[in-house]
């Protein structure tokens, strides 16, 4: 949700479109330098977090940081940032705040993520004492980006330092862009163990619900309205009825807009909630 008019706005936008939690970013996710939170800022925001009863707020990280970067100078850039992303989370009372992994460029994809393991030990070695955690998210796999494939996100928890810092999110177009198959209970099943065998489920702290408008194994991102791209309302269904993922936290990232004066945040989220069996 947009935080144009204050952090607190969002929330509220949230609690309009009948959320029971938010996603925000804390500042410009194209810009690196980001406005001090002020004291008025967080009083704000955690007061209507409580008023609106929106449980369970997650921030998502800049679109410029690279963890993986083989050049030095974006490397050490991305590090100082997402130290400060952890910061502000902690300000606000944010617990979580995701990331993309990194894209590994002129490099290769072991050394990338070796980079990554690397830039988040320093991130966390500069936020000694901040309870706010990177939830590392799986992507598509556009171009040397990592992260699709639940196995690159094992490995980089596995070669950090301090694994307990770290979690996953999992984006349901980004897996299906990235070739896991949703649809059937058989293959949904498959997916969920290849999930649990790798990064385990107790380390997914939240999902990305989002449909595709590429097909299966693209490796393109591009978020549909649920149940009107190519994975259909299936792959929903099975997530909105699978008990392992009953209390964690769900956050829509399809695109803002009316339709037929009725907010498609609203629609989406009924669409998700009529999925539900009783």
């Amino acid at each position: 949700m947009s935080i144009a008019g204050g952090y607190y706005k969002s929330v509220d936008a949230a609690a309009a479109a009948g959320c029971d939690c938010v996603q925000l970013f804390t500042k410009n996710n194209n810009q690196w330098r980001a406005k001090p939170i002020t004291d008025d800022d967080v009083e704000r925001f955690r007061g209507a977090l409580k008023q609106r009863k929106i449980r369970q707020p997650i921030s998502h990280a800049s679109y410029l940081i690279n963890l993986a970067s083989p050049d030095d100078e974006l490397w050490k850039k991305s590090i100082d940032a997402m130290a400060v992303e952890l910061q502000r989370a902690e300000q606000l009372g944010i617990p979580f705040v995701v990331v993309h992994p990194g894209s590994f460029t002129t490099s290769s994809e072991e050394a990338g993520l070796k980079r990554i393991a690397k830039g988040l030990n320093e991130v966390h070695k500069q936020t000694s004492g901040v309870e706010a955690r990177c939830l590392l998210e799986n992507t598509a796999g556009q171009g040397s980006n990592l992260g699709h494939r639940f196995e690159h996100l094992a490995t980089i928890i596995d070669l950090a330092r301090h694994p307990d810092r770290l979690g996953v999110c999992i984006d349901t177009c980004h897996a299906f862009a990235a070739g896991y198959p949703m649809e059937t209970e058989k293959e949904w099943k498959a997916t969920v163990k290849e999930l649990n065998q790798t990064v385990g489920l107790a380390s997914v702290h939240a999902l990305h619900l989002n449909d595709s408008k590429k097909p299966l194994g693209s490796r393109v991102d591009r978020h549909e309205h649920i149940g009107r791209g190519e994975m259909g309302l299936s792959p929903f269904r099975h997530l909105m009825n699978d008990r392992r993922f009953a209390r964690k936290p769900m956050y829509l990232e399809t695109a803002k807009g009316e339709e037929n004066g009725e907010d498609l945040d609203v629609i989406n989220l009924r669409t998700l909630r009529g999925l539900i069996e009783k």
